[in-house]
């Protein structure tokens, strides 16, 4: 009889979390895919270069959303997580994570106007960054880390994939000319803050959490838990969209800008599927690492096998199939597009196992090892892009990205090995 009800408990595990990969995948297509679906469509419509300023904004915006973010979605998905089953813990998390994350919206729409109006180069294009900033808005409104700590992705996904939905069909209807560029940061804008919306109707309908005001003592506590992943986040933004910003600034070349994004959104797209498992497992994993450590280590290397093949995979089909992949994203044929997208594919076998390790380090709690390996990894990034951008302009870029995926992932896999050792 213990037997049949380990057995029952083990499928149930298994079932869980394949549903919260489904979910997941459902969730990265609607982020993902369907924006690559109209990538063609755009590239013919509004141009190249026009494409690279949309690119340039949304790595600049992409600071904010970090900064709203917090970690939260690391943090505030493990605090969920353990305290599932008592729902005044839960309204305390849910509420006081939502306060932080409206105060740093504010102070990042601060930040946001004092640049817009200090730079010519932003100031220029004004309209495109206020209305990106709406992504910001969406991110704040929509509580992904909820739904990831009760391991009900499935709300994410059908909100999110049918809100994408609409937006993409929209810019085919109102995206109709070059002037008509700015609408789409607009319309991806206004499918993020509805989703956002929506979901508190589900959070009070279906988990009977309301929204309560908190005492600032509890914000600053969850603040100050988030504070090592923040600064990780922060650091590893400095090495992933910051590096359009630098391609941006060093060639003054818009165009360049958007030949290196069509082949980053290729490589993102894939690498995010890697990601897909690790965010499907994380809360299953920070129980297991209660229960048993031996365990938790065992799953863990078999994970870690699993993504490195499938990413090995990935790298070897977009390496030798660079140019017809941009064909058929692209809607054309674009050489420097499909040659950079051929050594970035290489980077793709790092990308996802950079978060496997940040979230085993944070399950382990020991989120100070996150800070120091994303730290280290963004100084590397800010000495060795820009000078190899600046000597070999795009294809300079290209291959750094590729070195710093390959340092960040030695550098978490010595502090791994650390706690590891101490462990056993």
């Amino acid at each position: 009889m213990k037997i049949e009800a380990l057995n029952k408990i083990a499928n149930s595990d298994v079932k869980r979390l394949f549903a919260n990969f489904i979910s997941l995948l459902v969730l990265q297509g609607a982020n993902y895919i369907l924006p690559l679906l109209i990538l063609p469509y755009l590239i013919r419509t509004i141009g190249v270069e026009n494409f690279g300023i949309l690119s340039f904004a949304e790595a600049t915006i992409t600071y904010f959303m970090i900064i709203t973010d917090y970690g939260f979605n690391s943090t505030a998905t493990r605090w969920i997580s353990v305290n599932r089953d008592n729902k005044q813990k839960v309204t305390e998390i849910f509420s006081a994570v939502l306060t932080a994350k409206f105060l740093l919206m504010f102070l990042s729409a601060i930040i946001l106007i004092i640049l817009l109006f200090i730079s010519d180069r932003f100031y220029e294009h004004k309209e495109v960054y206020i209305f990106t900033f709406g992504m910001v808005i969406g991110q704040v409104l929509f509580p992904t880390w909820f739904f990831q700590g009760y391991e009900k992705m499935k709300y994410i996904a059908y909100l999110n994939t049918i809100l994408k939905i609409l937006s993409t069909v929209s810019i085919f209807i109102f995206v109709t000319e070059q002037s008509d560029f700015y609408i789409v940061p607009i319309l991806n804008a206004m499918g993020t803050i509805i989703a956002g919306i929506w979901s508190f109707f589900i959070i009070k309908k279906d988990f009977g959490i309301s929204f309560r005001f908190q005492s600032i003592d509890k914000v600053i506590f969850y603040l100050k838990d988030g504070w090592h992943l923040f600064l990780s986040t922060i650091a590893v933004v400095m090495y992933t969209s910051t590096n359009i910003v630098i391609l941006g600034v060093i060639s003054s070349d818009h165009s360049l800008v958007g030949h290196y994004s069509i082949a980053e959104k290729i490589i993102m797209i894939t690498a995010a599927f890697g990601s897909l498992i690790d965010r499907a497992i994380f809360p299953h994993f920070s129980k297991i690492w209660i229960n048993s450590k031996e365990e938790y280590y065992h799953k863990f290397n078999k994970i870690l096998i699993l993504l490195i093949s499938i990413m090995s995979i990935f790298t070897i089909f977009l390496y030798f199939f660079n140019e017809f992949i941009i064909f058929i994203v692209a809607g054309e044929k674009i050489t420097l597009s499909a040659n950079i997208l051929a050594i970035l594919a290489f980077a793709i076998i790092f990308m996802p196992l950079g978060s496997l390790y940040s979230n085993s380090f944070v399950i382990q709690q020991k989120s100070i090892y996150v800070t120091k390996v994303t730290i280290m990894t963004m100084i590397f990034n800010l000495l060795l892009v820009p000078l190899l951008t600046w000597k070999y302009s795009i294809y300079g870029m290209a291959y750094g990205v590729v070195l710093v995926n390959m340092f960040h992932i030695f550098l978490n896999v010595f502090y791994f090995n650390r706690i590891k050792s101490k462990d056993f």
